[in-house]
C-alpha cells in the first residue's frame, strides 16, 4: 500500500507544475510570409494544419458559400494526385485527414505517425496550391453540399444562430451563413471558386502548425520546400481587407407551432478577439453555467440559473456563449425550452444577467475562475487540440498565448471587474434575439429591451 501510494504521488503533478512544464512554441516565418509553429512532445503521432485568415466574412453576397464549397473540393484530388489518389495517398499513411470553414478562419488538418511529418505538409501543401477543381467533381460535390444544407436545416440550434448573425450584422458580411445559400450553391462554377483561392490562399494568411512528436528545424525545412508555389507567394499586392460589421439591436422571429420546443438566442456585442475583456466575460458565462435536463445534482447545482431551471422546469438546456471576431463578437445565452415555459426562462436569464452586473459575489468568482482553469486545461488534451490551439491563436493574436500567462489574467478577475465589465456590454444595452418554434409567448422586443436593466431607487 505505501509503495502504491509513493507511485501514484510521484506520477502526479501539480497545476502550477502543468503550467511550467509545457513544451515552448516555437515559431518561425519564412520569405514568403508563411508562419510555420510547433510545439514538440515525446508523442507518436503528430498533428499538421493549415489555419488560414478566410471565411464567409470574405465573401460577397454572390460569393457567399465559395469557401464551404472550396473546403469540399480541397480533398476531392489535385493536379498532383488527382481523383481519388489523395484520399489513397492520405490512407496509405493510415492517417486522418479533416478540415472545417468558419466565418474569418478556414483549416485543413492531418494525423498520422509522427515519421510522416514530411509526406504531410506536402499533401497539405497541394491542398492550397494545386487543388484540381475538376468540373465533375464540382458538379458530385454540388449535390453533396446542397443535400449536407437540407441536414443542416434541421439543427434548429444551428439554425437559430445563423438567425442570430443574421439579425446582429444585418447587412453586413458577418450576416452570411458560412454554408451560402441554396441559390449560390447550385450558380457556383469552378471560375467562382478558383478566384477565391487565388484571392484568399496566400503565404500571409497562413500558419501552418504542428504539434506531436516533430522537430521544428524538420518541419520548417519541410515547408520551405513545398510551400513556394508562385500562385501562393505574396508579392506584396495588397490584401483584401475586412470591412467593418456593426452591431445591430433587433430580432429574427421564425415561429412554427408544429415543432415541440423552442430555441432562442439572445446576444450583446462582445468584444474582438485580442480584447482582454474576454477573460473576464468568460469568468462571468461560467458564474452563470450551463444545464441539461440529463445532468445531475437538480437544484443543488452550483450555477443559480441551473438551479432555477432544474426546480422550476424551465427549460431543457442552456448554455452561455462568448463567440469573438477579428473586431466584434456575440455575448450571450441560448436556451431550449417548453412552449409554455419561454416567458419565465427568459426572465430568470435576463435577471441572472442583471446579477452579474450590480452584485457578484468573490465566492462565485472563484468557483467560476476554478472551472475555467479546467476547461482552459482540457483544450489542450491530444495533438489535434494542440494544433489548432497553436494555428487559431497565431491568427487571432499574432503570437501563442502561454498558459501561464491565461492563467495570470484569470487570477486577476475578481467580482468588482465582472460586474464592471459586464456593466460595459450588458447594461441598459440593445439585445439581438434570434428565436425559431413555438415561440408565441415570447414577449415583445421593448418588454425584452425593458428587462436590461434594474430601476434601482
Amino acid at each position: 500500500a505505501a509503495l502504491l501510494t509513493l507511485t501514484r504521488k510521484r506520477g502526479a503533478a501539480t497545476y502550477a507544475q502543468t503550467l511550467q512544464n509545457i513544451p515552448e512554441t516555437q515559431v518561425t516565418t519564412l520569405e514568403n510570409g508563411l508562419r510555420v509553429a510547433s510545439e514538440q512532445s515525446n508523442q507518436p503521432t503528430c498533428t499538421v494544419g493549415l489555419w488560414i485568415e478566410a471565411g464567409s466574412r470574405y465573401e460577397n453576397a454572390k460569393t457567399n458559400g465559395a469557401g464551404f464549397f472550396v473546403e469540399h473540393m480541397a480533398f476531392k484530388g489535385t493536379k498532383k494526385h488527382p481523383g481519388s489518389a489523395f484520399e489513397k495517398e492520405v490512407e496509405s499513411l493510415g492517417a486522418h485527414l479533416n478540415g472545417y470553414t468558419s466565418r474569418e478562419q478556414t483549416a485543413f488538418y492531418i494525423k498520422a505517425l509522427s515519421k510522416d511529418m514530411p509526406k504531410v505538409v506536402e499533401l497539405l501543401s497541394d491542398i492550397v496550391q494545386n487543388c484540381a477543381l475538376e468540373d465533375s467533381q464540382i458538379e458530385k460535390e454540388r449535390g453533396v453540399i446542397l443535400q449536407e444544407m437540407k441536414e443542416m436545416d434541421s439543427n434548429l440550434a444551428h439554425v437559430t444562430f445563423d438567425y442570430l448573425h443574421a439579425t446582429a450584422y444585418q447587412g453586413t458580411a458577418l450576416a452570411h451563413t458560412v454554408e451560402g445559400t441554396t441559390e449560390n450553391i447550385r450558380q457556383l462554377t469552378r471560375a467562382d471558386l478558383a478566384s477565391y483561392v487565388d484571392t484568399h490562399f496566400k503565404a500571409p494568411r497562413m500558419v501552418l502548425a504542428a504539434a506531436g512528436g516533430i522537430s521544428h528545424r524538420e518541419l520548417v525545412d519541410a515547408a520551405k520546400q513545398h510551400f513556394t508555389g508562385a500562385s501562393f507567394a505574396y508579392k506584396g499586392e495588397s490584401m483584401p481587407a475586412l470591412a467593418r460589421c456593426r452591431f445591430t439591436g433587433s430580432e429574427i422571429r421564425a415561429r412554427d407551432d408544429a415543432l415541440p420546443l423552442a430555441h432562442i438566442a439572445l446576444a450583446v456585442e462582445g468584444p474582438g478577439w485580442a480584447d482582454p475583456d474576454n477573460v473576464v466575460l468568460g469568468v462571468a458565462n461560467a458564474i452563470i453555467g450551463r444545464y441539461d435536463r440529463t445532468f445531475g445534482g437538480g437544484k443543488n447545482q452550483s450555477s443559480r440559473l441551473a438551479a432555477l431551471a432544474a426546480e422550476h422546469n424551465l427549460c431543457h438546456s442552456f448554455e452561455p456563449f462568448n463567440t469573438s471576431y477579428s473586431d466584434t463578437g456575440l455575448f450571450g445565452f441560448h436556451f431550449v425550452s417548453d412552449p409554455l415555459s419561454v416567458d419565465d426562462m427568459m426572465f430568470c436569464a435576463q435577471g441572472e444577467w442583471m446579477r452579474l452586473c450590480t452584485s457578484t459575489t468573490e465566492s462565485e468568482v472563484t468557483r467560476a475562475k476554478n472551472y475555467l482553469r479546467n476547461a482552459m486545461v482540457a483544450q489542450l488534451d491530444g495533438t489535434t487540440r494542440v494544433c489548432e490551439n497553436i494555428g487559431s491563436h497565431l491568427l487571432h493574436y499574432g503570437r501563442r498565448i502561454p498558459l501561464e500567462e491565461w492563467d495570470a489574467r484569470i487570477s486577476a478577475v475578481d467580482a468588482r471587474m465582472v460586474r464592471d465589465v459586464c456593466s460595459k456590454y450588458i447594461y441598459d444595452k440593445c439585445p439581438a434575439i434570434a428565436a425559431v418554434g413555438p415561440i408565441e409567448q415570447l414577449l415583445d422586443y421593448n418588454r425584452i429591451r425593458s428587462a436590461m436593466y434594474w430601476i434601482r431607487l
